[in-house]
């Protein structure tokens, strides 16, 4: 997972961390972009001038760009990716990292055969 990506801040570490999780042995992948919910805004806001201040008001124009103008969506479909032509081209980019990368296997064979339920004397309460 690559999260937070803040755009003009760590949006080109992406394929670095990408790479790295392939040559560890990751079979898939996936990214969200950093959320400012109301809370967290002037916090972030606060730390960027803080700590990269020449950089604050790209990555905060950035962030508007991915949010129709705002810091943060709760709209459930865009949240965690952003919307509009930004959003599209990140998931553009990550989708042929992970291509790229053969990081869009996915596994979700669930093996249940070594699952034991608790014996009866246990104090684990039944999920019935």
């Amino acid at each position: 997972m690559v999260a937070p990506i803040i755009p003009a801040l760590t949006d080109h570490e992406s394929k670095t961390i990408l790479t790295t999780a392939a040559e560890q042995g990751a079979c898939s992948a996936s990214y969200v972009m950093l959320r400012l919910p109301l809370e967290i805004a002037d916090l972030f806001k606060e730390w960027l001038e803080t700590h990269v201040p020449m950089k604050a008001g790209r990555v905060l124009s950035g962030i508007r760009a991915l949010r129709g103008g705002k810091l943060n969506t709760s709209a459930f479909d865009r949240r965690m990716r952003g919307a509009r032509q930004e959003a599209d081209l990140t998931a553009r980019r990550s989708a042929v990292a992970c291509n790229r990368l053969d990081l869009e296997r996915r596994d979700d064979a669930l093996d249940c055969s070594q699952f034991q339920p608790p014996p009866e004397d246990s104090r684990q309460m039944s999920l019935l």
